[in-house]
């Protein structure tokens, strides 16, 4: 638990730093030149298609023609681009994700162990093609776990549970696997998943529910169609800080696990260490000391030297 709130407290103070600020942009900018490109060549298509499944039901087009006699116009001219963009939520979810996995979290990884670790050793148990599959195939696996819990959503306890849940275990899959991809082996890392998984499953679990705060935003959207294009950026940017800091508390949870792993099988292997080639002779020198020392006393008299010869001469 100290160590769960030390990299709680570190990681919310690292997100105030500048630099982070700054990468937690780079995302959103990247995101927003997609969605824009993604706009200009889909978005009519999109909310034309969203209208004509609005209206294709026959329970939603009388509800909508009671809503016309009500004086409030074509409601689905307004509820197509609404839904269009609350369709593209998970979306630009499991994007704002990979981004930062991809781009963020080894720039914050080399930042925590360039200033917290700097003498931990790099053993670099995992590359970037593997944290790339790494986070790929959590991600698919994710997805189709968010695809299968759709229908129990339904129940309104679930639906403030499930999804949480899956994100807080997609984080923690993506983010381990990159908070340790570059200081530890790949024995260290399975032993670090072994050792800490509830801890670190925690993490991803509270994470899971920060990132569902853009909801709000998203919910603000809906109400304020005006502000709908000023909103979506700022929901991304807030995922985008979420996962900084879910990246960050990762980091310095993860290294400081390791270095404490280090340290107990060091300290354990103290007697195993290899001696240099050149101080092999002092060694040497020093255990035969130390294998004399345990003999008994009588061994250890001192021989006076040999009478010397009397050449014949017998003694009186």
């Amino acid at each position: 638990m100290g160590l769960l709130l030390d990299s709680f407290w570190r990681a919310a103070a690292y997100c105030m730093r500048p630099r982070v600020i700054v990468l937690s942009m780079i995302p959103l900018l990247l995101m927003a030149a997609l969605g824009l490109a993604l706009s200009y060549f889909y978005w009519d298509a999109a909310v034309q298609g969203m209208r004509a499944l609005l209206e294709a039901s026959a329970l939603l087009s009388s509800f909508w023609g009671r809503l016309q006699s009500w004086g409030l116009g074509d409601v689905t001219a307004v509820m197509a681009p609404l839904m269009v963009g609350v369709a593209a939520t998970p979306v630009l979810v499991v994007l704002s994700l990979l981004i930062v996995a991809v781009l963020m979290t080894p720039a914050l990884v080399a930042m925590v162990a360039q200033r917290r670790f700097p003498a931990l050793e790099r053993k670099k148990g995992g590359s970037f093609i593997a944290s790339v599959a790494w986070s790929l195939s959590s991600t698919v696996l994710a997805l189709v776990a968010l695809v299968v819990s759709i229908p129990l959503w339904l129940v309104p306890p679930l639906v403030l549970i499930l999804p949480p849940l899956i994100w807080g275990w997609l984080t923690y899959r993506v983010m381990v696997f990159d908070a340790l991809a570059e200081h530890a082996s790949k024995e260290e890392r399975v032993e670090l998943f072994r050792r800490h998984r509830s801890s670190l499953l925690g993490i991803g679990i509270v994470t899971g529910y920060l990132g569902a705060a853009p909801s709000i935003v998203w919910a603000s959207g809906a109400l304020f169609a005006v502000a709908f294009l000023v909103l979506i950026p700022v929901a991304i940017w807030i995922y985008t800080l979420v996962f900084a800091f879910s990246s960050l508390w990762f980091t310095h949870y993860c290294l400081a696990a390791l270095q404490r792993l280090r340290a107990e099988t060091g300290g354990a292997g103290a007697t195993l260490a290899v001696v240099p080639a050149d101080e092999g002779t002092s060694a040497v020198s020093a255990a035969a000391d130390q294998v004399g020392a345990s003999q008994a006393p009588a061994q250890l008299a001192p021989k006076l030297p040999a009478p010397a010869p009397s050449h014949g001469v017998s003694p009186p």
